[in-house]
């Protein structure tokens, strides 16, 4: 039996030890080829100006960036802390020209209507408060056409791949964050759901050993 979702913080991560942390941590995953940066441009987002909802010191977002042409970014945070990691961590590859980092609340996107080609997260849905209003926002400020790609961890995981994940994690002062995330996030029946109650009903609801996913398009008008 799946144990109930216990919710996290909805103001990101804050305080400098917690941030230093984190930013280790994400560092370790790029080092290990462990950012899903292939699978946000297989989703369909690989072109144009994307957002990036809850990027934390960045690392998605700019390898992102790495790997597509004529692509710029907008990564919206709501951690000043955490915004100054990822400028600082853009400059250091060299591409803090084709990325800004805006402070604000995701359920409330400081956006135009259909500004933006794609929208991608990973990593922040178990914190959103209102998910349903965080999706709605993502639907909004896309394009017609624009795609979408929305990922975190399952709460449901196997229990040998959270031990083995917890093993994993480096720091080792990271792991606490890690399970508390883990058991924070969504199954794939309850984000079908979620998804259900939203602009993006009717999109694909993935998973996998490590967590689940939501993948799209805003139709054409």
């Amino acid at each position: 039996m799946v144990k109930p979702r216990v919710t996290e913080t909805d103001e990101g991560i804050t305080g400098e030890f917690e941030v230093r942390m984190y930013d280790q941590m994400q560092r370790s995953l790029r080092d290990k080829g462990y950012m899903e940066t292939e699978d946000v441009i297989e989703a369909g987002v690989n072109s144009g100006l994307a957002l990036e909802i809850g990027p934390g010191p960045g690392y998605l977002g700019l390898e992102w960036l790495k790997s597509t042409e004529g692509t710029t970014l907008k990564g919206l945070e709501i951690s000043d802390e955490m915004i100054a990691v990822a400028e600082k961590n853009a400059k250091e590859y060299g591409l803090q020209n084709r990325v800004q980092y805006v402070k604000g609340d995701a359920r409330k996107l400081p956006f135009e209507d259909a500004y933006f080609d794609g929208v991608f997260t990973n990593g922040s849905m178990h914190e959103w408060a209102e998910p349903e209003e965080v999706m709605n926002e993502a639907f909004r400020v896309l394009k017609p056409g624009g795609t979408f790609f929305i990922s975190d961890l399952r709460r449901d995981m196997n229990p040998l791949v959270k031990w083995y994940l917890w093993f994993m994690a480096k720091p080792k002062e990271s792991r606490p964050g890690l399970i508390s995330s883990i058991n924070a996030a969504y199954t794939p029946g309850e984000l079908r759901v979620l998804v259900d109650r939203t602009a993006l009903k009717g999109s694909r609801v993935g998973s996998n050993w490590i967590g689940v996913m939501v993948s799209g398009w805003k139709p054409m008008e």
